[in-house]
């Protein structure tokens, strides 16, 4: 039998006047241990530094670690992810690898071939998946996959006897409404125009008819607004699947808070983009609230008759008829817009034709320039420290430093960054560079977390770096963060180099450390190569204890080849007992 999509909302609620289903308590829902691991992982991912992000092959959330993981082309990579403080895997295809292949494949794909109803690439397998309604094969089918076969391993189909359908439905997060005198659709997000003009967002399916009158309740009754003014505020394309309803009509009010259908009440606070493994929530008039995981994203579907949707976003939630431009959650923010599921409401699938598929919301919210509503706060809870600040490079003029996210009851909105007392800058991710300093200065930083209701967080530990000299043609860089130098273990500290160029011969390491054993030590610079220069190394055998003097200099030769720009890592081995010490600052000329 043939599976059938069907739209969901869940998410900002519409206040549809006298049929409104609004919850009665809006305060947020304090998240649980897996939901909290859930909003780090997403928060480290927009840590990453861009030298990292511009590696990745692709990202998830591994629910079972509780961790983001990034997939890397090579050790090298994978080391720096992990000082980050995230897993990583190596993988046999880059990002470029799998973009030309998931192109290849397009390319054979062209306006459509027989059976074949979705396309995208998995990053979990580092591969591209086609998948094949075998009911639908012909002889254009098989030619197809002939040339797929020819493409590798990299391009894996899989074989189902169904797939998706668009479905029909609704209007209120969760609650129906209807377009003319058809079938419901779902409510998806209430948003605001520039001049303050009522909204919500919901499939372009269901809003694909121009200026036409928008009901909520059934035979035409309770009219709210218009959906798809001008004709050109719905898509039901390769472009997405979203539409918006103006709401117009005295006694309607939109709302942030979330029809879930007698769980826990929760309230939108903002919005995000979902990453394969996160767990989502969708509130949907016909299915009511459903929760999966997200199997892929950026993947396409071919529903037939022409209609090709690229960039949806597909989950293991179960959603039913009716459930269609309904709104999709992740913990408290906007992720989603129903597109389309299964005919059934299947649990726990284990087929890619029972998966059900949402539009990304901030596609919709940029497209026609609209504000998610979001709710007030009674929050008064301050999120935890940022830990591990640390500074990752030093200029003649700024200081550039990272740190852990931090968690919220709600969620973090940003941080300060504080030079002693002064608030120096704001951001958003974890990770910041402080500009206007003098020259071969010392400064100390801190940094604090905030959240939507203003709340802050105690100040980060202290991080002291200095500025180089500036007399260097900008070929000296510097971190001057602290890293303990413990027995058996190995310190390692990063600076990114900005110097265009082959290195320079010889390149010179300063190292300040203080250790009581210097003999203890090995000492070996890593270039962005992945070459290894020794610097140092334990003689072994027995030998006399010296401190580690203080400004010591290294000299090396750089390989043939060896270029200035890029990530240069110092590590300190200690191999001996009973002795300990930290690496203050270093230095690297190139």
């Amino acid at each position: 039998m043939r599976s059938k999509i069907i739209a969901a909302a869940c998410g900002s609620i519409l206040t549809l006047g006298a049929f409104t289903v609004v919850p009665s308590a809006a305060a947020a829902v304090q998240p649980d241990i897996g939901a909290q691991q859930q909003d780090e992982a997403h928060q480290r991912f927009k840590g990453l530094s861009q030298d990292l992000r511009g590696r990745l092959a692709g990202h998830w959330f591994d629910s079972a670690a509780g961790k983001l993981t990034v997939a890397v082309p090579d050790e090298q990579t994978a080391r720096q992810a992990r000082t980050e403080g995230i897993n990583a895997v190596v993988v046999r295809r880059s990002a470029a690898d799998l973009e030309k292949l998931l192109g290849d494949v397009k390319k054979l794909i062209g306006d459509g071939v027989p059976g074949v109803y979705s396309w995208g690439v998995d990053v979990r397998d580092n591969q591209v998946d086609v998948t094949v309604n075998t009911t639908r094969k012909t002889e254009a089918t098989e030619q197809f996959l002939e040339k797929m076969r020819a493409l590798g391993d990299g391009a894996h189909v899989s074989e189902t006897r169904s797939q998706q359908r668009q479905q029909a439905g609704t209007v209120q997060a969760g609650s129906p409404w209807w377009p003319g005198s058809e079938t419901y659709c779902s409510v998806g997000f209430a948003a605001t125009d520039a001049n303050g003009g009522k909204h919500f967002l919901t499939a372009g399916h269901c809003t694909n008819d121009a200026n036409q009158a928008a009901y909520g309740q059934i035979s035409q009754q309770n009219r709210l607004g218009t959906s798809n003014v001008g004709g050109s505020r719905s898509v039901n394309a390769r472009e997405g699947d979203m539409g918006v309803v103006a709401v117009t009509e005295a006694g309607w009010n939109l709302s942030a808070a979330v029809n879930t259908w007698g769980q826990p009440a929760i309230t939108v606070t903002g919005s995000a983009e979902a990453m394969v493994g996160d767990r989502v929530c969708h509130s949907g008039n016909t299915s009511k609230w459903q929760c999966g995981e997200v199997k892929y994203t950026n993947k396409a579907v071919d529903y037939g008759g022409g209609l090709v949707i690229e960039g949806l976003t597909w989950t293991t939630a179960c959603s039913k008829g009716g459930d269609s431009g309904g709104a999709w959650l992740l913990g408290d923010k906007a992720v989603g817009l129903h597109d389309g599921g299964p005919s059934q409401c299947v649990q726990n699938p284990t087929n890619d034709a029972d998966l059900s598929i949402f539009q990304p919301v901030n596609e919709a919210l940029r497209k026609w320039n609209l504000t998610l509503v979001t709710g007030g706060s009674s929050d008064t809870a301050a999120p935890s420290v940022p830990g591990n600040a640390r500074t990752t490079g030093t200029t003649a003029s700024s200081v550039s430093l990272a740190w852990d996210a931090s968690t919220d009851n709600v969620g973090v909105t940003g941080y300060e960054v504080l030079n002693g007392s002064t608030v120096a800058t704001t951001v958003t991710g974890t990770s910041a560079t402080v500009t206007g300093l003098n020259a071969d200065t010392a400064y100390t930083f801190s940094v604090r977390a905030v959240d939507a209701a203003g709340n802050q967080s105690k100040l980060s530990a202290e991080v002291n770096a200095r500025t180089s000299s500036g007399n260097t043609g900008g070929r000296t860089f510097t971190n001057g963060t602290d890293y303990p130098i413990r027995d058996f273990q190995v310190a390692i500290s990063a600076v990114r180099s900005t110097a265009t160029g082959s290195a320079q011969n010889p390149v010179t390491v300063k190292v300040d450390a203080a250790h009581t054993c210097l003999e203890d030590l090995n000492v070996t610079l890593v270039a962005p190569s992945g070459r290894a220069y020794a610097l140092m190394r334990t003689p072994g055998g027995g030998y006399s204890c010296h401190p580690f003097p203080a400004g010591k200099t290294f000299t090396v030769v750089p390989g043939a080849g060896e270029t200035a720009s890029g990530t240069w890592t110092l590590r300190i081995g200690d191999n001996g007992p009973g002795d300990t010490g930290v690496l203050s600052s270093w230095s690297l000329t190139v």
